[in-house]
């Protein structure tokens, strides 16, 4: 998501890549080691984090959460914006706000809730931190691995006939969120906030915009046939219009930053 981020980036506000490996046109630098040699910034995007399949320490997102305020502190930034995920929530089948429960069927999602509820004891003093609930970001998750991999795609279908439904964002949108936010007043940032393109997606929608074919399945015990997020905190900071949910706008965009042949 990083790497997406990073190659979407078309924003005014000048966006710093840091990364723990040497990179082209990054700063290099990771957890404990001294920022001397980074500059002063308004806000740190802490997208990193580990994730479902690395084979790695799920818990270690709570102290990579703590390194990220503490070098948010370090480079004077006003605001640390923590990549949390729409994965924190209790099973809905409706639109999730930010005061819906959280109670994440699964570790991934468990580990993230746990990040938000230790940012949740920090001081007053330092960065602002701000706990982006991500939806699926179009290039970064599983649906779009196999777009790229097949001309086939396999989605569940529920008992009313239809397939999964999913909130997501495109790259470019979600760097325009973040430069926005970057540039709000701390004080007026809440402390947790969904992100995604203002209204849901139909799986098979964006399936059919890539040219693919769908290959039905029956949907088994326990799927989740919406997993969908009210926008309406971040369309009164971040005002994304509708065509942000287009699944050809989805697609386009995956495209081109990941550079995938129609």
């Amino acid at each position: 998501m990083g790497r997406l981020l990073h190659a979407g980036w078309c924003e005014d506000a000048e966006l710093i890549p840091v990364a723990r490996k040497p990179a082209p046109g990054c700063h290099v630098w990771g957890p404990g080691q001294s920022p001397r040699g980074l500059p002063q910034v308004d806000a740190i995007a802490a997208f990193w984090g580990v994730t479902p399949g690395e084979g790695g320490d799920l818990s270690q997102n709570v102290a990579l959460a703590w390194e990220a305020q503490a070098l948010g502190a370090a480079l004077r930034a006003r605001v640390v914006l923590h990549a949390s995920s729409v994965a924190v929530y209790a099973p809905s089948d409706g639109d999730l706000t930010e005061e819906a429960a959280r109670g994440a069927p699964n570790a991934y999602g468990a580990a993230k809730s746990d990040m938000e509820d230790a940012l949740s004891t920090l001081p007053k003093t330092g960065p602002r931190a701000v706990s982006l609930r991500i939806g699926s970001v179009a290039g970064a998750e599983s649906l779009f691995a196999s777009l790229a991999q097949s001309r086939a795609i396999t989605l569940d279908r529920f008992a009313d006939g239809c397939g999964p439904v999913r909130s997501y964002i495109a790259p470019t949108d979600l760097a325009r969120v973040v430069s926005t936010l970057a540039i709000c007043e701390a004080e007026i940032l809440p402390p947790a906030l969904n992100v995604a393109a203002p209204r849901p997606v139909a799986m098979a929608d964006i399936v059919a915009a890539a040219g693919r074919e769908v290959v039905w399945r029956d949907a088994p015990v326990g799927a989740r046939q919406r997993v969908t997020l009210s926008t309406a905190r971040l369309q009164s900071l971040c005002p994304l219009t509708p065509d942000a949910a287009s699944p050809s706008h989805l697609v386009a965009e995956w495209r081109r930053l990941a550079g995938v042949p129609a």
